[in-house]
């Protein structure tokens, strides 16, 4: 039984977590090389549990990959998770690269191999390695820039083996549209790569996670296609989802996406992350 399921039917309790309080400890900085880069990983390791699963834990616009780490302590301790949280710094991957994946320069789709989305994939294994424990369950979550960055890693380059994806308060999304060009739908893609992406996208274990009270401009991206996506982050989440929705039911695909609100939380990744709904988020 994974993790979130003990959780789960334990009621709240924790996969194998004691019930004693937790243990101080603050993230530790490692050093993981990732093709030839060396990208900084903030780690928590639940004080009491015997088998985590991992959680990686994209930051936002701020960079505060150490804080998103911090923040994730609480689910960890409560959930049996090893918290990995990488940094992309601003100087190697500008919004471009990280809050829209690097898929595209100057509007031209990239060679796949340089897109930054395929670093996940390479996160995961180095995660894998350096904890000694491969086959864990694997869990993502994004918040506003992370949650763009998971948007493009959900829609184009899911690692295979990931139990979810939780993508909360982005500005934008990847639409599952042909009109949309990429990193904001799936134009510009080969058409037969493009349908099955999208297949596999509305398949694929998505959380679309909201602040219920996010409904601020601060930092909100007004580029037309993010305009064209609606009015703040809690409307571009509700369309986002229900477009999907649509889309799945027209073409008779699997959607195994699910929405899921966290009441009184506006835009915060604190927020989101210690909400008494980041459980069901993950389940």
């Amino acid at each position: 039984m994974g993790a979130l399921s003990f959780l789960m039917s334990a009621g709240l309790l924790g996969g194998g977590t004691s019930a004693q309080s937790a243990d101080p400890q603050e993230p530790r900085r490692e050093i993981a090389d990732i093709n030839g880069q060396s990208i900084e990983v903030f780690v928590y390791r639940p004080p009491s549990c015997v088998s985590p699963s991992f959680l990686f834990v994209f930051h936002g616009n701020g960079r505060a990959a150490r804080s998103y780490a911090g923040s994730a302590r609480e689910i960890a301790d409560r959930a049996c998770l090893t918290v990995f949280a990488p940094l992309f710094d601003e100087e190697r991957f500008p919004n471009r690269e990280y809050h829209r994946g690097g898929v595209v320069d100057d509007g031209e789709l990239k060679p796949r191999d340089e897109w930054t989305t395929g670093m996940v994939s390479d996160l995961i294994r180095w995660a894998e390695d350096f904890e000694g424990r491969p086959g864990q369950d694997i869990y993502l979550f994004g918040h506003s820039a992370g949650g763009q960055f998971l948007s493009r890693v959900a829609a184009y380059d899911l690692p295979e083996g990931v139990d979810r994806v939780v993508i909360a308060n982005p500005s934008t999304y990847v639409l599952p549209s042909m009109e949309e060009k990429v990193p904001y739908g799936f134009s510009g893609l080969p058409p037969k790569a493009a349908t099955e992406l999208t297949r596999e996208y509305l398949a694929a274990p998505v959380t679309i996670f909201l602040g219920e009270e996010d409904t601020g401009d601060k930092d909100l991206a007004r580029n037309d296609q993010a305009e064209r996506q609606g009015e703040n982050r809690l409307d571009r989440g509700e369309r986002t989802f229900e477009l999907a929705r649509q889309v799945a039911e027209q073409n008779g695909w699997d959607f195994n996406w699910r929405l899921v609100y966290a009441e009184d939380v506006g835009h915060s990744g604190r927020g989101m992350l210690q909400s008494d709904y980041m459980i069901e988020a993950l389940r």
